[in-house]
């Protein structure tokens, strides 16, 4: 299970890579909460439908729906702070504070699970944040220096802050329920929360005459950056520390990259790879500290 847990998140750092380089262009075209609360009921139809055909939607499976509504609401969160970051942001300075969550993951998952960061991953999680926060000044010592870091990629930070919280609470608050009908509560308490709140940008939305992009965007975040990431990261969650498990988002700023080259886009300068590169090794690190027998939590 465990190799499965980490094959689930380096495709999880795949298609979340994708939805940044698509947010950016997108984001100014539509209100973030209009667009999540459509993208998180698609998800919900989706995952719903798998279920279904699977036998995965008992009804013992929703009991104390509360829970559902508190992740839903944390993964909301961490989605609409996304778009509204990326309106300023850059794709990869933003896929950059992504790899910090990593580290917020650890402290959360020691408060909430007493789960032990070893030296050896500590080591790993302080090079990763180090290879982040050189993309996120830019690669300038006078801007670090300074603090000088960008308003959405600040926004964005606090939305990954939930995320953190999110990845320790699955696994607290899970009661031996499959992934897919985990997904599927917290995608449809997360709709209604998104809905609730994000009334009036939903009414206030032109839905027949959004751009083309906006739709390809939209459905992409939904099924791919949505349902498929829900039900990867759930199920690695079950079976991996929160900290490893976010490990993989240092992976998200090379496939940044990959995708931004793809979509015709330049390639950051050298300076700022040097950052996806410590990025890389703490990804490394922790793989190696995973495939060590004595490491009996992987």
């Amino acid at each position: 299970m465990a190799l499965r847990a980490h094959g689930a998140m380096l495709l999880f750092s795949v298609l979340v890579a994708g939805s940044f380089s698509l947010g950016v262009l997108i984001a100014n075209d539509i209100a973030p909460m209009a667009l999540n609360s459509v993208r998180f009921l698609i998800a919900a139809v989706v995952i719903g439908a798998v279920a279904g055909l699977g036998g995965k939607m008992r009804r013992s499976y929703f009991t104390a729906p509360w829970r559902y509504l508190l992740m839903g609401a944390l993964f909301a969160s961490y989605f609409v702070l996304m778009f509204y970051g990326l309106q300023t942001a850059e794709a990869v300075s933003a896929s950059a504070v992504f790899t910090l969550t990593p580290v917020l993951s650890g402290i959360f998952g020691w408060l909430l699970l007493r789960q032990v960061t070893t030296p050896r991953m500590a080591l790993a999680l302080a090079i990763g944040a180090a290879g982040a926060l050189w993309v996120i000044f830019r690669a300038d010592l006078a801007a670090l220096r300074a603090f000088d870091i960008g308003q959405g990629e600040m926004i964005y930070f606090v939305g990954c802050v939930a995320h953190a919280i999110y990845t320790p609470v699955v696994r607290k608050l899970n009661r031996g329920e499959p992934a897919i009908a985990f997904t599927f509560g917290t995608l449809v308490a997360g709709a209604l929360v998104l809905c609730v709140v994000g009334w009036g940008d939903l009414r206030a939305t032109d839905w027949l005459n959004l751009p083309v992009l906006v739709w390809i965007g939209l459905f992409y975040v939904a099924i791919f950056a949505s349902a498929a990431t829900f039900v990867l990261l759930q199920f690695a969650t079950l079976h991996l520390p929160s900290a490893k498990v976010m490990a993989y988002t240092y992976l998200t700023p090379s496939w940044v990259i990959v995708w931004q080259l793809a979509l015709g886009n330049p390639a950051p300068g050298g300076l700022i790879l040097v950052g996806i590169a410590l990025t890389i090794v703490a990804l490394w690190l922790l793989l190696e500290d995973a495939a060590k027998p004595k490491a009996a939590q992987v």
